[in-house]
């Protein structure tokens, strides 16, 4: 019997497309055979849609135009079912559009890597890949990520984060701290991804042109030390707390005139086939694979890479970005993706294990974590409604029994 599997993509992010071009590579990877895959788009205004049409990326050049030839969804818990339905049911329509055995998020960035729907599946008790709440939260923000990695040890630059409104009546003293750092500095939103709203700065104007860019994406801007002369290293992680292991690393060039590895470069192939249908992901980003470092950087990268995995609470497949010195030789983790673009597969590839194979581990991990929650604890019964009353809760008010 087929697992009806269930993959959400889209969301409220500004990488909404990305989401959508990695979805789109995961659902051809699921072999239909084992799975009846069933796509459930997130649009922009968080509102879900099922249709056959969500198969064609064509379709994706008008998304409003999408949205109003798709069925609006509502998913719900019913007994020991996860149903779809339509949120406007026709009186002779169906009433029931199918149920959800497992879901699969491939949504990047807020609303979707964040944690956001991952609460989501939770409170539908329904199984899904990848991280947890806790994982997916802690990974989307940069500023919980470097404070856990710091505190567990793991290589990290010279750094600081402030709120985007403290640079109004702050700007000295952020000023001040960058002076420490010294320029070059790069600064990020806290909690995007695909190298959105991030810049490097190399004097005070430039720094406060790059600020201001930074927090229209976040209430939360990082300031780091830029490496520099700097190599870009990546490793993916596939498993969870229990078992996990990591993949061949790769080595990403840069577009030719550019210091970072910019949006074009990661889904555009630096500027060609700018058009969502013909980008192939994080797939076609210059990468050599494996990259060309020795033995023992290449250990001393995967077994970074497990413990960021591993101390971040991650689970699914992962992929931890590093920098390197390429005078000093000195790695420094850079951060995690919990939901990579194209899923990292093409570093899975060039190590034995395909596409497929990779989906099917993932629908594996869904299951077996919620296996293991079954077996928890997670209320415990007791008779204190039974001796509560009014009269009670004067004198009870604001303590905690």
């Amino acid at each position: 019997m087929k697992l009806n599997t269930a993959v959400f993509f889209g969301g409220e992010s500004v990488e909404h497309e990305v989401s959508i071009i990695s979805a789109h590579q995961a659902m051809n990877a699921l072999n239909k055979e084992k799975y009846n895959v069933i796509p459930v788009y997130v649009a922009k205004d968080r509102k879900l849609y099922c249709s056959d049409l969500l198969w064609d990326m064509k379709n994706y050049t008008d998304l409003e135009a999408l949205k109003n030839k798709c069925t609006q969804v509502t998913i719900v818990s019913e007994g020991n079912r996860t149903v779809i339905k339509p949120v406007k049911a026709s009186l002779f329509g169906r009433k029931e559009l199918g149920t959800i055995d497992v879901a699969l998020p491939v949504m990047h960035g807020t609303n979707g890597e964040d944690g956001t729907i991952q609460g989501f599946f939770e409170m539908l008790k329904l199984p899904y890949a990848g991280c947890d709440l806790y994982g997916a939260a802690v990974g989307q923000d940069k500023v919980l990520q470097k404070h856990i990695l710091h505190d567990n040890d793991l290589p990290i630059t010279n750094w600081f984060w402030a709120y985007g409104d403290e640079i109004d009546e702050n700007k000295e003293e952020i000023l001040r701290k960058v002076h420490k750092l010294i320029y070059p500095v790069i600064l990020k939103p806290a909690r995007t991804g695909s190298s959105v709203g991030i810049a490097i700065a190399h004097n005070d104007e430039e720094y406060l042109e790059c600020f201001e860019d930074a927090r229209q994406y976040d209430e939360k801007v990082i300031t780091e030390k830029v490496v520099k002369p700097m190599v870009e290293l990546n490793c993916s992680v596939l498993g969870d707390s229990y078992h996990c292991q990591p993949s061949v690393i790769e080595q990403v060039s840069h577009g030719d005139s550019d210091e970072l590895l910019s949006y074009s470069d990661k889904y555009q192939g630096g500027g060609k086939g700018s058009k969502t249908g013909g980008s192939k992901g994080m797939a076609s980003a210059s990468r050599i694979v494996p990259a060309p470092i020795s033995d023992e950087q290449t250990k001393l990268v995967q077994d970074l890479a497990v413990k960021t995995f591993r101390v971040l609470g991650a689970a699914g497949v992962c992929r931890i970005d590093f920098m390197m010195d390429s005078e000093t030789r000195k790695v420094y983790v850079n951060e995690i993706n919990t939901i990579p673009g194209s899923l990292a597969f093409y570093l899975w590839e060039k190590q034995g294990v395909s596409f497929s194979a990779l989906m099917d581990r993932l629908v594996e991990q869904a299951l077996e974590r919620e296996r293991r929650r079954s077996k928890m604890t997670f209320s415990y019964d007791t008779n204190l409604l039974a001796t509560y009353s009014a009269d009670s809760a004067k004198g009870t008010k604001g303590s905690k029994m």
